[in-house]
């Protein structure tokens, strides 16, 4: 009975291992296709590289910005700017929008006299605050961290708002026959019943918290990876707008990376997915 049940464990691996491999090699043999694409389309005359930039070229704009500087100065000091605006943003959000989002799922009250407010706020393109928060707050890192703040704090509060509406009622009651103080309700049901909608929000906020840093200093910036864009959308460098695009989903997808290790590491109590598909 053992060996079947190894032999049953084994066979599992194996098969996930193939489908792990033939996945990466798939990812590896589509992004061949689309560069490679890209640049006989530019070698051909098919695609102009004026308007659209050639990987070649946005390769070389790397290496130039790596080897020589930006305009701005080292090219890892503007990714260090970025960056720093962006992280400040998303945790400050974060912090606002998980307590927010508490707060309100656990009061009624405070919900029904809030809502309105808040989906009213929720409603306005707060990309267009940028110009009021470089005129009020200067073109410093303090107008981009608070741009990355109002993008990422509704993502995360009504994640955590719903997730503590969506807590098990049963599980509540059960809690509170078993003697459970409104503290230790919140510890160990709420809170951890919650937690999966939080760390769902924070897969897509540090990206609009990037948006949010990155936006800000397109409108008004002296340092930074935005003021790299706008000034090569200025001077026609279209491998420039790329190449920095490209540093940005680099930063984006290392971000990822940590979030999902920080799910994992949270989340370790929750069952397995029964589907092995995920993105």
């Amino acid at each position: 009975m053992m060996e079947t049940e190894s032999a049953i464990l084994a066979a599992l691996t194996r098969r996930r291992r193939r489908r792990r491999w033939l996945i990466n090699s798939l990812r590896l043999l589509l992004l061949v296709v689309l560069i490679g694409g890209w640049e006989l389309g530019t070698r051909f005359g098919l695609i102009d590289p004026f308007f659209w930039g050639r990987p070649s070229g946005i390769w070389q704009q790397l290496v130039t910005w790596v080897v020589h500087g930006t305009a701005q100065g080292p090219l890892w000091v503007q990714i260090a700017v970025t960056l720093e605006e962006a992280l400040l943003g998303f945790l400050i959000g974060v912090v606002l929008g998980i307590s927010f989002g508490v707060l309100l799922g656990r009061n009624a009250f405070l919900a029904e006299l809030l809502g309105p407010y808040i989906k009213a706020a929720n409603s306005i393109p707060r990309v267009t605050l940028a110009p009021l928060f470089a005129i009020g707050l200067g073109l410093g890192s303090q107008s981009k961290v608070a741009l990355a703040v109002v993008l990422v704090f509704f993502i995360v509060f009504f994640n955590a708002f719903q997730g503590v509406r969506e807590v098990d009622r049963n599980l509540l009651a059960n809690a509170r026959i078993l003697g459970a103080n409104r503290w230790q309700l919140f510890r160990e049901v709420i809170l951890p019943s919650a937690l999966t909608w939080i760390i769902a929000s924070l897969h897509t906020s540090f990206s609009f918290a990037l948006v949010g840093a990155v936006v800000g200093e397109f409108v008004g910036s002296i340092e930074g990876i935005g003021l790299m864009i706008q000034n090569a959308g200025a001077t026609f460098n279209a491998n420039g707008v790329f190449a920095a695009m490209l540093i940005l989903a680099v930063v984006a997808l290392l971000s990822e990376v940590i979030i999902t290790a920080l799910e994992r590491r949270l989340l370790r109590w929750r069952p397995t997915a029964l589907s092995e598909a995920t993105l």
